[in-house]
């Protein structure tokens, strides 16, 4: 059974870091595809970062620049470095590992960043 557990989530100030960390209950893979999403209170759900099937990272234009996505394989786990947060980056933030013909997510964690 896959399953993405998220942690790192948290509180910080406006300009602050914070890193998340999803952690997978099966081996993963440089070639797989893998990425962060977010979804705002009455919003929906939108990408932050991806690592696509050739290995590249891609980031949506809010994020370039300050958040950072990284994987580890040895440790079946994926990362979401976040520098100079804004208020804006205020959401509950999923990982998401597309794999066996379904589409697997993590519980959440929330990130809050407060002026």
């Amino acid at each position: 059974q896959v399953q993405l557990v998220e942690s790192g989530g948290g509180s910080v100030q406006a300009g602050g870091s914070l890193g998340l960390s999803c952690e997978v209950s099966i081996r993963i893979r440089s070639l797989n595809t893998m990425g962060w999403y977010r979804q705002a209170p009455g919003k929906q759900r939108e990408l932050v970062a991806i690592f696509n099937s050739g290995g590249s990272a891609n980031y949506t234009d809010s994020v370039k620049g300050r958040f950072t996505i990284s994987r580890d394989n040895a440790k079946n786990t994926l990362y979401l470095q976040m520098n100079s947060l804004k208020p804006e980056d205020t959401a509950v933030y999923y990982c998401n590992l597309p794999i066996y013909n379904q589409n697997y997510w993590g519980q959440g964690t929330q990130v809050i960043v407060y002026s």
